[in-house]
């Protein structure tokens, strides 16, 4: 053997021993994966029973309810008083509308702001 083709396989071999200890680091953070997820679910509670499962109430199923509401007037600010700020004024609760009518958009409008529609002419 001549001395040339020594040195082209000492590093081959360091080369093989590093791609080695790399899959042996890849094994080892899969199974300690694999450990911590088995702790986690040890400690979850039970899935639920089919006894435990939600059922439908006896008279069936809830239908949905379509009405309109409309949103209680915001109080009137005292001649010489200051207005009411967002958080004096609270949760602002709705009532039922008297109106069967569903409110449409204008024609040309998507309804929304910003929909890109030709707006109201």
């Amino acid at each position: 053997m001549s001395t040339a083709t020594m040195p082209l396989a000492a590093p081959s071999g360091l080369m093989s021993l590093g791609l080695f200890v790399v899959a042996a680091a890849v094994l080892a953070l899969l199974a300690g994966g694999y450990w911590m997820n088995a702790r986690i679910k040890y400690r979850e509670p039970p899935r639920p029973r089919p006894e435990e499962q939600p059922h439908l109430p006896p008279e069936g199923a809830v239908r949905e309810v379509r009405e309109n509401r409309e949103s209680l007037e915001v109080p009137e600010v005292p001649k010489g008083g200051r207005p009411l700020t967002p958080y004096e004024l609270g949760n602002v609760d709705t009532k039922p509308s008297a109106s069967k009518e569903r409110p449409r958009w204008s024609k040309g409008s998507s309804g929304s702001f910003g929909g890109g529609g030709l707006g109201a002419h």
